[in-house]
């Protein structure tokens, strides 16, 4: 199963939904990213928000479009990314895509790239992409991971989440590493690219985040 959670950052920032719609996908909005889904015929199986991103003549096309409509209170602990990420990872979805989660407040893009620290504390074995029209982010855990070269994402970067990644290697990689003690705030590892058609990266202790880039 694949899980594709729009939610209402800058359109311009989105890449092209077409390329996500597999038979598989469920589609899921999240506050004004509802409607975004709905003017590009993308019917969500379900939708979460307070919608106060949304006119009253949009909610009410949002709520004559959607079969199941989770609306909350605009004052409450949780955002409503997090909130529809929650019930996603609750399915146990081999993948997890989230769009539109970039651009616009800062605030916002930060909560969203540490929501994907979920899976990884727990074990799960779901995915989650961050996902925009130039940027691939995901988390790992420790361990070795191999990665295929991707011509539209050229530059790989890795950056610590945690304080400290530790013994770092990168194999097959422009600017290889060998056992590296990573810090966070280090920019040792920004705007890598691989020289094979793979390559591999490892490290045995922290959380890394990994972005696939391209201009």
């Amino acid at each position: 199963m694949i899980i594709n959670i729009l939610a209402g950052g800058p359109v311009d920032h989105l890449p092209d939904l077409r390329h996500y719609m597999e038979d598989n996908a469920i589609w899921v909005g999240v506050d004004r990213g509802v409607f975004h889904l709905l003017k590009r015929n993308i019917k969500p199986d379900i939708a979460f928000g307070d919608f106060d991103s949304v006119s009253p003549e949009e909610l009410l096309f949002i709520e004559t479009e959607v079969a199941e409509l989770k609306r909350f209170q605009p004052i409450k602990d949780e955002t409503d990314m997090e909130l529809a990420l929650n019930w996603a990872l609750a399915k146990k979805p081999k993948i997890i895509r989230l769009f539109g989660a970039t651009g616009g407040r800062l605030d916002h893009l930060f909560a969203n790239v540490q929501l994907l620290i979920n899976p990884v504390k727990t074990n799960q074995s779901t995915d989650i992409f961050l996902i925009d029209r130039h940027n691939e982010v995901f988390l790992k855990a420790p361990g070795t991971y191999k990665i295929k070269k991707q011509a539209d994402e050229k530059y790989i970067s890795f950056v610590p989440l945690t304080l400290d990644v530790t013994n770092l290697t990168l194999e097959g990689f422009k600017y290889p590493l060998k056992n590296r003690h990573i810090s966070l705030g280090s920019t040792l590892c920004i705007s890598n690219e691989l020289i094979s058609d793979n390559g591999t990266f490892s490290f045995s202790e922290g959380i890394l985040i990994v972005i696939r880039s391209h201009d």
